[in-house]
């Protein structure tokens, strides 16, 4: 039977987070602390989500969950062996490092202001991993994601989130408070351990031997794959389920299996939207959860520990980069990115009390040290210019012994990554292909596009598996810095719109005119020159070329 009580409840979510998000938006207020002020006006104020009660509202809970599950099927997506490799040194110290100093300074502090030891355990633990989702989300408004200090930052999420992973896992180990003996939790911790172990062999069996042939068939429908690869996500979640893993581990795994593919770019724009979903229906439940009561009598409490993760964090990161040699401007921003807590501190204080090992109270202290140090820390890094400066000036930054670089170091360009002047052609049919061949021959930086990968495998040029209907995929091709722009397919609308956000960018875009009847459109949007491919050779495609401009040679 329908039920209309749950239709209502996540219409109510969806469009309170909505309403919610677009009002915070001028005060660049990232769209997490939105669904979770979204959350705090439903649950605690209003009480119009009872998440924590039975009945209809629980099956919010059931989509928040899907959210996380989707999540770090995402997280698994980003750590392809090559990604994990080149992370660098500094990525491993800094993420290790801050997860051990974290961690003791959290539960010292925990322990001295009165807390259990369990209790300290688990604050501690939601007080050590940053959130990579806030910063990145953060780092591309500003648009230096791929500035040095970001690559960085990148780095040490990656690190962080390796690390989560084995804490699920031993927090699936650990079992309920009633089964808290040493003996329970060390067999349930080995178990944990052992199944983890077998799916993530599984997952790298797979991505070497099952998955490729299938997937490469599956992606020449790209509207398919995202179905299949979820298919495939829900498979792990399951097997971990029965395991008695978390969901979390399964999703995980199945993301890292996908990752080592070459469809995984791909993939990963297309997934990304359904997960934002979810995510925002997690984090307005965990905000409807929250107790004002049971976080009032711990206020003094949350003030500290809030104040522990935003000079505390940056303190230890600004510490250990400076001792690789960075200067103390990329030290100082790399830093400013670590001082928030994470979206899974949230998952663990849910499996915490879920598992009668910590309380309601515990759950919305932790969440009111989430809302409060996202929120300052989103500022800290849209300003983080003048903070340096700030503190530059007051003489703070010379106690870490960072050196100091001039500002030629600094310029965005020599910090940035990727490709500069290049031309960028989109479709890998016959005339696709042709093109790039002669681009190649003129001595282009040349960047092949293609929805399928098989029809890049043998290419010499850079590649990019994606739809250039997606923004994403413009971003990652580095449209902006492109001299030109070339479409090759014989895909109306995709056409259009791509010559559209050419000329949007500024980049001058030539058009296959596979038909008269698409020639009207093509010049009104502003394409620079036409292709025919019925009657397109070499020295016509050159003399095109040379036409433009815009070519050397």
């Amino acid at each position: 039977m329908f039920d209309l009580e749950f239709l209502q409840i996540v219409g109510t979510v969806i469009v309170t987070a909505a309403v919610v998000a677009l009002l915070a938006r001028p005060l660049q207020v990232p769209s997490i602390v939105a669904y979770l002020f979204a959350g705090l006006l439903l649950g605690p104020v209003l009480e119009v989500v009872p998440v924590a009660h039975h009945g209809g509202a629980s099956d919010v809970a059931v989509s928040a969950e899907i959210g996380i599950v989707l999540l770090l099927f995402l997280v698994g997506l980003e750590l392809s062996i090559p990604k994990v490799r080149d992370v660098g040194r500094v990525a491993v110290a800094a993420g290790l490092g801050q997860v051990v100093f974290t961690a003791l300074g959290g539960f010292l502090l925990a322990w001295l202001l009165g807390f259990t030891v369990i209790e300290s355990l688990f604050l501690a633990t939601a007080l050590t991993f940053s959130s990579t989702v806030v910063v990145v989300k953060v780092l591309d408004q500003k648009g230096e994601l791929d500035h040095l200090y970001g690559r960085i930052a990148v780095g040490i999420f990656l690190v962080q989130d390796l690390v989560v992973i084995l804490v699920l896992t031993v927090m699936a180990g650990l079992g309920t408070a009633e089964r808290m003996d040493p003996l329970a939790v060390a067999w349930g911790v080995g178990r944990a351990f052992a199944g983890m172990g077998l799916m993530l062999a599984l997952a790298l069996v797979s991505a070497r031997y099952l998955l490729p042939r299938p997937l490469e068939w599956v992606s020449r429908a790209p509207q398919t794959l995202m179905i299949w690869s979820l298919c495939w996500c829900f498979f792990f979640v399951l097997l971990a389920d029965a395991m008695a893993l978390s969901r979390e581990i399964g999703a995980f795994l199945a993301g890292l299996s996908l990752a080592q593919l070459s469809c995984s770019q791909d993939l990963r724009r297309r997934v990304h939207p359904l997960m934002n979903f979810f995510i925002a229906v997690f984090f307005v439940t965990l905000g409807a959860q929250m107790q004002f009561d049971a976080a009032a009598k711990n206020w003094p409490a949350g003030i500290a520990l809030s104040l522990f993760v935003l000079i505390g964090n940056p303190v230890i990161f600004l510490w250990i980069i400076a001792r690789f040699g960075y200067s103390e401007r990329t030290s100082f921003f790399t830093s400013v990115t670590v001082a928030q807590i994470s979206e899974f501190s949230f998952v663990f204080a849910a499996v915490g009390m879920e598992a009668g090992l910590i309380d309601q109270s515990i759950l919305s202290l932790i969440a009111v040290v989430g809302l409060v140090t996202i929120v300052v820390s989103v500022y800290m890094i849209l300003y983080s210019e003048r903070l340096y400066r700030a503190l530059f000036d007051l003489g703070v930054l010379r106690f870490f012994k960072a050196h100091r670089a001039d500002d030629a170091e600094l310029t965005a360009e020599q910090e940035r990554v990727g490709l500069y002047d290049h031309v960028i052609v989109v479709g890998m049919n016959p005339l696709g292909r042709q093109l790039v061949k002669l681009l190649e021959e003129r001595g282009e930086v040349v960047l092949a596009i293609d929805t399928d990968s098989r029809k890049l495998a043998d290419l010499a040029c850079a590649t990019l598996v994606g739809n250039v209907d997606y923004r994403s995929v413009l971003h990652d091709a580095g449209l902006a810095r492109a001299k030109l722009a070339i479409t090759a397919l014989k895909i109306e609308e995709t056409n259009n719109l791509f010559v559209y956000r050419c000329r949007t960018a500024g980049v001058p875009v030539v058009a296959h005119a596979f038909d008269r009847a698409v020639r009207p459109a093509l010049r009104q949007l502003g394409t620079r020159w036409l292709i025919d491919s019925k009657t397109a050779a070499d020295r016509e495609l050159d003399k095109l070329l040379r036409g433009l401009g815009v070519l050397g040679g």
